[in-house]
């Protein structure tokens, strides 16, 4: 019978006694206790700080923390073992656009933070923001920035990342009847997957407008656009907002505020919308 099985299961005899051989259930009792040990100590790097860590994590808390220093494949082990099981966090949805296509272009810096240049429409600063709203909700704003007048003329809700947030915003600058776009007006933006893609880039083309992207990993040569999301973030009232419709109306009363309420020093003390009048008067 043993034979048989062990012919079945692909074990040699030798194999299958020495398994139930007293000093490998002893080896095997001692390796267990061993492992009940490393799973205590495991734990207590896994639950630092009440926050829970995937095992490169742990392995630099236990370094950092405790002083203890075990490789990754041990780590890895216990955890599987005893069922120890890590955050995955979700994959980026900029990354994953990106390897989607090979096609997208990067275009250079044509605007050099020149972003005032007194007269309204010819800078125009775009970029995407994240929005969390609720309990735990997300959504996206896309906005476009008059770089000489602060005024945003066109913006965009959604609670996706697809590349219609950024051509729905493009589409909506050229709805906006107040808004007259100078001879050689031009879009800025940062290397984002939606800037980059072909479909926009066309789209910037087909409204008679340039485009200029800052410089990798630059945050200053789009800062007028990520100041405005910093005033936004904390001016507006976002977090008690239950609904995405009550985001986006919210979202729209915080625009006309800004807009045509909301005086700037840097604007000779005017609204955004004042001082386009005002430069549109001198010109």
């Amino acid at each position: 019978m043993i034979s048989h099985l062990c012919t079945k299961t692909g074990v040699s005899r030798s194999g299958y006694y020495n398994y139930f051989s007293l000093k490998s259930q002893t080896l095997r009792d001692q390796r267990n206790t061993q492992d009940e040990i490393v799973k205590d100590i495991i734990l207590k790097a896994y639950n630092f700080k009440r926050r829970k860590k995937g095992a490169r994590q742990i392995k630099m808390t236990l370094e950092g923390q405790y002083g203890i220093i075990y490789n990754l494949k041990r780590i890895r082990r216990i955890m599987k073992k005893y069922g120890i099981i890590c955050p995955i966090r979700k994959a980026n949805p900029y990354r994953r656009m990106m390897k989607a296509t090979r096609e997208h272009t990067v275009l250079p810096n044509l605007l050099n933070r020149n972003f005032k240049q007194n007269i309204p429409g010819k800078v125009l600063l775009t970029d995407i923001t994240y929005l969390f709203y609720g309990k735990g909700k997300k959504a996206y704003l896309s906005t476009i920035k008059d770089g000489s007048t602060n005024e945003i003329v066109a913006y965009n809700v959604s609670d996706s990342l697809k590349l219609d947030i950024a051509t729905d915003t493009l589409h909506k600058l050229k709805k906006n009847r107040k808004i007259k776009l100078p001879k050689g007006a031009f879009i800025h933006s940062d290397q984002g997957v939606h800037y980059t893609s072909p479909t926009f880039q066309k789209l910037v083309k087909k409204y008679g407008l340039g485009q200029s992207m800052s410089r990798r990993g630059n945050c200053w040569d789009n800062a007028p656009q990520e100041s405005f999301f910093g005033h936004f973030k904390d001016e507006a009232y976002i977090k008690p907002c239950e609904t995405l419709e009550q985001l986006k109306k919210e979202i729209k009363q915080y625009m006309l505020y800004y807009n045509k309420y909301r005086y700037q020093w840097d604007l000779k003390k005017m609204t955004p919308v004042q001082y386009r009048n005002h430069l549109l008067n001198v010109a």
